[in-house]
C-alpha cells in the first residue's frame, strides 16, 4: 500500500530534539545554581575516586517436569506464545528438564577521568536464542558504557523497568512486561536521590504477520526498512514508599514492494506505547512490583509477545488489496515479594497481554497470554539460593476458539560469585 503518514512523521526527528535540549537546559540550570562545595577540609587534599573492576555472576541449574506440552526449544521456561497453537502440535505431555543456560558472567568497571568516572558493563549468559534457539551457549545481555550524562552500547531499553521482575525462578519472566536490551545512545539528564530522566534512541526493528496470505508470491517480495531510530524516554520519581515510573516509545515502521507488478503493497506504521510502572514497600517485609502498558506496533519490546505488524483487508481497492496496520496491545504485571525471614522468601504473582489482531490474520495466530507463579526460595548461606515454583501459563489464538495450558514444576540451584579490585 501507499505512504499514509508521511506528513506525521516528518516531525519525529524533531520531539527528541526538543525533549534532549529541555534536559540539558535544566542539567547546565542546575550545575550553575548549585552551591559550591563546604570549605571545611579547604585545606586536605582531595579525594580521588579510584578504579575498581568487578568479575561477577552465578551458576544455576535447574530440573522439573513439565505437565503439559511446549515448543522442545523452550523446554526450561514458561513462553506462552511457545505453547502449541494447535492439538498435540508438539506430541506429548509429562517431560522432565534439566539444564544451566541461566548461568551467567560479567564484568564491571569504574574509571576516574577528567568527564567523571567511566562505568563499564559486559555481561553474557548461556541462555541461546535466535539461531542458537534451544542450545547452552554464550549469549552477549549487556555490553554498555557510560561517562557523564551519556551512555552507549547494548543495555535495558528506557521503555522497560528491570525492577519489575520478580523474583522468580522461571527464566523468561511475565508475559506482558516489557523487557529488551537494546542498542542505544542515551542522555541522562538528571538522576539523583529523588528522580531521575532518560532520553534514548535506540536501534529500530520490528516483525510483520502475513497471515492468510502468507504462501502468496506477491509478498514475497515486501522488504521492511526503518529511516529513523526508535525514540525512549523514562522518567522515575523516587519516595522512602517506593518509586513510580512513566516511560514511552515512538517509532517509524516502513516496507517496500519491491516486485514489479499490478499491485502497490509498500507502507508505512507509527508505532508507540505508554508504560507505567511501581514498586511499592509495604512494611518491611513486602514488595508489590506493578506495570501497565499499551500501545501499538510494540510488540518487540515485550517480554513475549508475537509481531508488530499485521494484515488487514482492503479488497475494495485493486491496487492496494491488503494493508499493513501496527497491531494494538496491553500488557499487565503484579507480583508480590515477601520475606518470611532472613532464609526464606516467596514470590506470587499474575502477567497477561492481549493483542487486538486484525482480520486477516491466521485463526490460530496469538492473541492473549496468561501467565502466574508462585515459589518458596531458601538462602542457607549467602550466596547460595535453592528453590521451587509452580509456574502456570495459557496462550488463546485468534479466532478458531483454540487454547492450551502449560503447567510446570522447577527447583532450582544457585550460586554466586563476586570478586573485586580497587575502588
Amino acid at each position: 500500500m501507499r505512504r499514509t503518514t508521511q506528513g506525521r512523521i516528518s516531525g519525529l526527528w524533531l520531539l527528541p530534539v526538543i525533549l534532549l535540549f529541555g534536559g540539558v537546559q535544566r542539567a547546565f540550570a542546575q550545575d550553575a545554581a548549585a552551591p559550591p562545595a563546604p570549605a571545611a577540609n579547604a585545606g586536605a587534599p582531595a579525594q580521588a575516586s579510584k578504579p575498581s573492576f568487578e568479575i561477577y555472576g552465578f551458576a544455576m541449574m535447574d530440573i522439573g517436569h513439565n505437565f503439559k506440552q511446549i515448543n522442545p526449544n523452550w523446554f526450561d521456561t514458561m513462553r506462552v506464545t511457545r505453547l502449541p497453537s494447535f492439538e498435540d502440535e508438539f506430541c506429548c505431555d509429562n517431560t522432565t528438564f534439566a539444564g544451566v543456560r541461566q548461568s551467567r558472567l560479567g564484568v564491571r568497571s569504574t574509571t576516574p577521568t577528567d568527564l567523571g568516572d567511566l562505568k563499564t558493563t559486559f555481561e553474557f549468559e548461556l541462555f541461546g536464542t535466535g539461531v542458537d534457539e534451544g542450545q547452552t551457549t554464550f549469549r552477549l545481555r549487556h555490553a554498555y558504557g557510560e561517562i557523564g550524562h551519556f551512555g552507549a552500547g547494548q543495555y535495558w531499553s528506557p521503555f522497560m523497568d528491570p525492577d519489575v521482575f520478580p523474583n522468580s525462578l522461571e527464566y523468561w519472566g511475565p508475559t506482558g512486561m516489557v523487557f529488551f536490551r537494546n542498542v542505544q545512545f542515551r542522555y541522562i539528564a538528571w538522576s539523583d536521590d529523588k528522580s531521575s530522566l532518560i532520553l534514548a534512541a535506540e536501534r529500530p526493528g520490528a516483525s510483520g504477520d502475513s497471515g492468510v496470505y502468507a504462501s502468496r508470491v506477491e509478498l514475497q517480495n515486501i522488504r521492511a526498512r526503518f529511516p529513523v531510530p526508535d525514540f525512549s524516554g523514562a522518567y522515575k520519581y523516587n519516595q522512602s514508599w517506593g518509586y513510580v515510573r512513566a516511560a514511552g516509545m515512538l517509532r517509524y515502521i516502513k516496507w517496500d514492494d519491491i516486485l514489479a507488478d499490478n499491485f502497490d503493497l509498500s507502507g508505512d506504521a507509527t508505532g508507540w506505547g505508554i508504560n507505567l510502572s511501581s514498586n511499592l514497600k509495604v512494611g518491611s517485609k513486602d514488595i508489590i512490583r506493578l506495570q501497565y502498558v499499551f500501545g501499538e506496533g510494540i510488540q518487540n519490546y515485550m517480554n513475549d509477545s508475537p509481531v508488530d505488524i499485521g494484515i488487514e483487508n482492503n479488497l475494495s481497492n485493486p491496487v492496494t488489496p491488503i494493508v499493513g496496520k501496527a497491531i494494538p496491545i496491553t500488557g499487565l504485571v503484579a507480583f508480590v515479594d515477601h520475606t518470611w525471614n532472613s532464609r526464606f522468601s516467596t514470590t506470587v504473582g499474575y502477567s497477561r497481554q492481549d493483542n487486538d489482531n486484525t482480520d486477516a490474520q491466521a485463526a490460530n495466530a496469538f492473541r492473549d497470554g496468561q501467565y502466574a507463579l508462585g515459589n518458596v526460595l531458601y538462602t542457607p548461606v549467602p550466596n547460595v539460593m535453592l528453590g521451587a515454583e509452580f509456574q502456570w501459563g495459557r496462550r488463546e489464538n485468534f479466532s478458531d476458539g483454540f487454547k492450551s495450558d502449560g503447567v510446570k514444576l522447577q527447583v532450582s540451584f544457585k550460586y554466586n560469585f563476586s570478586y573485586k579490585l580497587g575502588g
